[in-house]
């Protein structure tokens, strides 16, 4: 799933209704579109690529799922939100690093 301190997330919407996803810890809400799915992708804050985890230790993700959202909490220090294409939706800092269509 990550290797060298980034990991990434593929969340997809099979429903009939654009489904709410909520970014955390940054709050950063989108909607994915019925037969969509976006790549979240977070890049670990420690030297060793090692991750903070939520509920558990050195997990890069937690993912909250409700009938009409999904919360995900990327542990690393930044995000990034594409499509499947890999291209890019939305970045939640300006100092995460370059995304390119292969991340």
């Amino acid at each position: 799933m990550f290797a060298g301190g980034t990991a990434r997330l593929l969340v997809g919407n099979d429903g009939e209704a654009p489904l709410k996803l909520a970014v955390e810890p940054w709050a950063d809400t989108y909607r994915i579109p019925p037969g969509q799915t976006r790549a979240i992708v977070t890049h670990s804050p420690a030297d060793d690529g090692s991750w903070s985890g939520t509920l558990r230790g050195d997990e890069p993700f937690q993912v909250d799922h409700r009938r009409d959202s999904v919360t995900v909490w990327a542990n690393g220090h930044c995000f990034h939100l594409n499509d499947m294409l890999g291209n890019a939706i939305d970045a939640a800092d300006w100092q995460c690093p370059a995304q390119g269509p292969d991340s």
